[in-house]
């Protein structure tokens, strides 16, 4: 027999056993995918009972609380506070089971399972969210410095606006998918961004005529502002955020924020004066589409429809 022909044969009989240990994993993984589908249902099923029964219990204590002894009273407040804990625990515990998607991930991707197994699978997720914000924002900064300092046509400005609309999109679904994997998402924060991708949507198409032209530096230069702020805010949060996860102190799956919340105030108070200048700009922003809309030659419906949500804009500032 040829040297070659011995060659191949044992090669093909080193392939055959491989394949056979990977038919065998592979039964296995589905085995295993069997047994963990079973173990998914099980514990959802107790999960919900015990909300059930911890419902009727709250009922109960409310029942009982009245006219107890000191004794029964402080062994009733030990029941309450392990009532508060075992709802947290249930939250935690959710975050890694499957659940039916939300009305708008219904509409966007259908009822396809976005449940993260695992904790890192979760983490990396919610990092590459972040590192998505920030590429996409360093992005929108230098267009917005192209159309404000370099070149004013409107077809650019209509790739910057459709840029901002798939980029504000893409986040409420990211986020959305965020929220069922446990992520502590406020419903103010991601409705803000389906107000600004309606926003950017509008901006697409108004039209260039001279109440556009009138308006098209004011809303670049706060954009082009918007977007410094923005990498300002995603730099040093994320750092200030590893270290409160270090020491315990926030959720891992806790997000940078476009505005500013409570946990902020260790080492980042100050960001607030950019807040405050951008959230008065929006203000200023409203009022320039407000006197627009009051001129008797503005015939676009787009003046209109901008300024309620530049206003909205102002309007979060007590939410920051």
């Amino acid at each position: 027999m040829p040297q070659g022909l011995t060659d191949v044969l044992e090669e093909w009989k080193c392939l055959e056993k491989e394949y056979q240990h990977a038919q065998e994993t592979h039964r296995m993984y589905l085995q295993k995918l069997d047994e963990i589908s079973k173990l998914q249902n099980n514990c959802s099923s107790s999960i919900v009972s015990q909300q059930r029964r911890l419902k009727e219990m709250s009922h109960l204590v409310k029942k009982c609380s009245k006219g107890l002894s000191e004794e029964d009273a402080k062994s009733l407040d030990e029941i309450k506070q392990k009532m508060k804990t075992r709802s947290n625990a249930f939250f935690e515990m959710e975050a890694f089971l499957p659940k039916k998607n939300g009305l708008y991930l219904r509409l966007v991707l259908g009822n396809v399972n976005v449940t993260l197994l695992s904790k890192q699978s979760k983490f990396a997720y919610k990092d590459e969210y972040e590192k998505f914000k920030l590429y996409l924002t360093v992005i929108l900064l230098i267009f917005s410095f192209i159309c404000y300092f370099v070149v004013s046509y409107r077809f650019l400005d209509a790739i910057l606006n459709f840029l901002l609309v798939w980029y504000y999109c893409t986040l409420t679904v990211r986020e959305s998918i965020l929220i069922t994997n446990g992520s502590r998402i406020k419903g103010w924060w991601v409705f803000h961004h389906y107000v600004s991708a309606f926003l950017s949507g509008v901006m697409l198409t108004w039209p260039d005529g001279i109440l556009y032209k009138a308006f098209r530096n004011q809303f670049l230069a706060y954009s082009l502002y918007q977007s410094f702020v923005q990498c300002l805010q995603c730099y040093y949060q994320s750092g200030c955020l590893y270290r409160l996860r270090s020491l315990g102190e926030r959720h891992n799956m806790d997000l940078t924020v476009e505005g500013f919340q409570s946990w902020m105030w260790k080492g980042l108070t100050f960001l607030l004066p950019f807040l405050f200048f951008g959230h008065f700009w929006q203000l200023f922003n409203s009022l320039s589409l407000f006197r627009m809309s009051r001129l008797s030659d503005c015939k676009e419906w787009q003046v209109g429809a901008l300024t309620v949500p530049t206003f909205y804009y102002f309007t979060l500032f007590p939410l920051l």
